[in-house]
Order: C-alpha cells, then sequence, then structure tokens
C-alpha cells in the first residue's frame, strides 16, 4: 500500500512537472540561484538551488528546486516540484506561499532509501534577488527547513 503510495505521487509529480515545462513563458523573466539553510529532523545543514518560471498564471510560478542536506550520518536529497502564488505588492519586499511534492532520497551506511513527500512553504523576497523561506514538510520529507537564498533573473 506504501509504495503504491509512493509511485502515485511519483507519477502525479512527473505528469505534473511535464505539464508546466510544456506551458513555461519565455526565459525574459525566469530566476534561478543558489540556497543554503538548516532542517529539523533530521537535523542537518542544507544546501542546494532552484530555477524559477515566469507566471504559468497570474502570481503563480512553478518552482522547483534541489536540497541536499548532510549531518547526523545522512544525506538527504530532496527534490522538490513547487508551485508559488506571489501576493501582489509595491513594496521592495514580496511575500509568496505555495507547496508541492518531493521525491526524497535518504543516504546512510551505504544504503539508499527513496520516498514522497510534500512541502508547503512561506517565503519574502526582496526585488534584488533575496529571499528567505520557511517549509514544513509531510510524510519523508524533512519536518522544517529555514533557508536564504539569491534569485539571478534572466
Amino acid at each position: 500500500m506504501y509504495a503504491s503510495s509512493i509511485r502515485r505521487v511519483l507519477l502525479t509529480t512527473c505528469a505534473l512537472t511535464a505539464l508546466l515545462f510544456l506551458t513555461a513563458r519565455p526565459a525574459a523573466a525566469q530566476a534561478f540561484g543558489p540556497r543554503v539553510g538548516v532542517s529539523v529532523d533530521p537535523d542537518q545543514f542544507v544546501f542546494g538551488g532552484h530555477y524559477e518560471t515566469k507566471p504559468l498564471v497570474e502570481h503563480i510560478t512553478f518552482r522547483p528546486n534541489i536540497e541536499i542536506g548532510v549531518g547526523n550520518d545522512l544525506t538527504v536529497t530532496c527534490f522538490n516540484f513547487e508551485l508559488a502564488y506571489h501576493f501582489p505588492s509595491s513594496h521592495a519586499w514580496n511575500v509568496y506561499a505555495g507547496g508541492g511534492p518531493a521525491l526524497v532520497l535518504d543516504h546512510f551506511d551505504h544504503h539508499t532509501d527513496t520516498g514522497g513527500g510534500f512541502n508547503f512553504l512561506v517565503g519574502v523576497e526582496s526585488h534584488e534577488g533575496l529571499f528567505g523561506e520557511i517549509k514544513a514538510g509531510t510524510i519523508d520529507s524533512p519536518n522544517f527547513k529555514v533557508v536564504i537564498g539569491y534569485a539571478f533573473h534572466l
């Protein structure tokens, strides 16, 4: 039963990713960049990168990212397929919220486990590119993450 749930999450994730890439707009407002932070349960240092599309529909972007957590004799690699809703703002800082499914690889003692997860996120970003983000994870995703990063706009 658990394996079928993971397969369903993975198939849904792949289908959603393909659909979003097929509907992505031109590169004019796309962004990419690094991210670093910490996670809780497991307690780890986290680093990675992200890519963000131009809005797919008004205020909603596709923001896939990879985050690698190290520490506690464990390496956790999360492939996150997240959508973000950017609340309209005329200020220098913008609030966004969203979430999405994740593929989670846990590597410990020369053994790798694969699982699925789901993240909920809230963040704040400047128009210059600096951002901070808080994530709550379910299923196999780390329970809590705090990251900062920078988005280079293309």
